[in-house]
């Protein structure tokens, strides 16, 4: 571990912490979204901010230029950062408009590219937001069940819908995705009508619907997230929605159009009644989809839901433009192909320094832990020492179209000489970092 004066000069020399130190004092937390906070990768050393993203490469405040195989924009860049033919569809919706009193005609070009490729919707509704559009979907799914209660399993966003299942478990999202989410601020009315069930575990489901009076109308899961279904989990998820009359909503924000052209539901062979996309529909530009079976999403029409920005042109051209790159360079597929060598390429590195690791996630998002007690701290060294070699770095790739296979022999080739260094430091019994160990837990962040 340097020292404190070592640290302060090494802050000093990075104008993203120093800038990221004036935005705490504005701006709760320092930015907008938890996932994007340098403590979760490496405390007072992340470079923070960016200056310009092109293709899979981020200059800093600094001008250090990084290969970004640490998210790609928290998995939304599916075809790399400003993308020159989403760029170019977009400065020409700028110059006509993009907003107006009368409606975008690509808005009704984008719901039927979906419900073109979702044979089983027959509705769609738009916002900016994954956390937008998995509300719009609870409030849908309630409106026409008529019932409030609701079984999840995974990430669904900030709501006080989602936070409330920890009024009567503090610990029950610590294993959905972050530990330590508290639910201050969050409606008591809420209390007792969240439950959580874990993937893979249908007994886990099948509880919670024993309950006498449960009132559960809506079960909303991610299809997948780090490891595929088994024992048919996801057909018996289904058929435990439609015997207790309630409804099944796929969250796809994070696996929609990655390992496949559509929702990976699509793949995994089981339609859901509602699905929700974002991210990558719009190559990070802000639009997110609900679609459904029809009678469901009529019932829209009975609740207030409504927005002004939702009708801006710009998402839905942003959208238009990626789905079609997506099915005509086969995007997906080729994601998919980076990812699996990525995993390949791990676990032959791991094994040749004789380094315990795990490897998880879809193919084109694959998932790197380090099955070790002090965890943490070997990830956050691996960070660190990837930064220095020009890689933003972490435990989750989102492999992109900008990615090739030159990129990904030089990632590859780092990986090596950084594992080289873990294992020599697992001998010794220490690891020299610059800075704190990462975040693995939500924090409440100062200045």
């Amino acid at each position: 571990m340097i020292s404190i004066w070592q640290n302060i000069i090494l802050r000093i020399m990075n104008k993203g912490q120093q800038l990221l130190k004036k935005a705490k004092k504005i701006i709760p937390g320092g930015n907008q979204l938890l996932s994007k906070r340098s403590e979760l990768f490496l405390p007072g050393q992340w470079p923070a901010y960016y200056k310009k993203a092109k293709g899979c490469k981020v200059w800093d405040l600094n001008n250090k230029v990084y290969y970004d195989f640490a998210g790609m924009g928290v998995t939304a860049c599916v075809l790399g950062y400003s993308n020159k033919e989403i760029n170019d569809s977009l400065i020409l919706g700028l110059k006509k408009g993009s907003m107006c009193t009368l409606n975008a005609t690509e808005e009704v070009d984008l719901a039927n590219e979906l419900l073109k490729i979702h044979k089983w919707s027959g509705m769609a509704k738009f916002c900016k937001s994954g956390g937008e559009a998995c509300m719009v979907a609870i409030r849908i799914a309630r409106a026409f069940t008529n019932k409030n209660n609701i079984a999840f399993c995974g990430y669904h966003g900030w709501h006080d819908w989602y936070l409330a299942t920890n009024m009567s478990n503090s610990k029950n999202l610590d294993q959905q995705l972050l530990p330590g989410l508290k639910t201050k601020g969050v409606s008591n009315s809420f209390k007792n009508s969240i439950k959580p069930f874990m993937y893979n575990d249908i007994k886990s489901l099948k509880k919670i619907f024993s309950k006498k009076n449960n009132n559960i109308g809506i079960i909303i899961m991610e299809p997948m997230r780090g490891v595929k279904p088994s024992g048919n989990f996801l057909k018996q998820v289904k058929s435990i929605a439609k015997k207790n009359n309630a409804l099944l909503i796929f969250d796809e924000i994070t696996s929609g159009f990655k390992d496949n052209y559509g929702g990976l539901h699509l793949k995994l062979k089981v339609n859901p009644d509602i699905a929700i996309f974002g991210k990558s529909i719009g190559n990070g530009y802000p639009i997110s989809a609900i679609i459904g079976r029809k009678e469901i999403m009529q019932v829209a029409q009975d609740t207030f839901i409504s927005s002004t920005m939702w009708t801006d042109r710009l998402g839905f051209i942003a959208a238009n433009a990626t789905l079609k790159k997506l099915k005509k360079h086969n995007v997906n597929r080729i994601i998919s192909k980076y990812g699996k060598r990525i995993k390949k390429g791990w676990s032959e590195i791991a094994k040749k320094n004789d380094i315990k690791i795990v490897i998880s996630g879809q193919d084109c998002i694959p998932y790197l832990r380090f099955d070790y007690k002090n965890s943490q701290e070997i990830l956050t060294y691996f960070t660190q020492e990837m930064l220095k070699k020009g890689f933003l770095a972490g435990a989750q790739v989102a492999t992109s179209y900008a990615y090739n296979n030159l990129i990904i022999n030089k990632y590859l080739k780092e990986v090596n000489i950084v594992f080289c260094k873990i294992r020599k430091c697992l001998e010794n019994g220490k690891f020299p970092l610059k800075g704190e160990i990462k975040h693995s837990t939500f924090k409440r962040l100062t200045g």
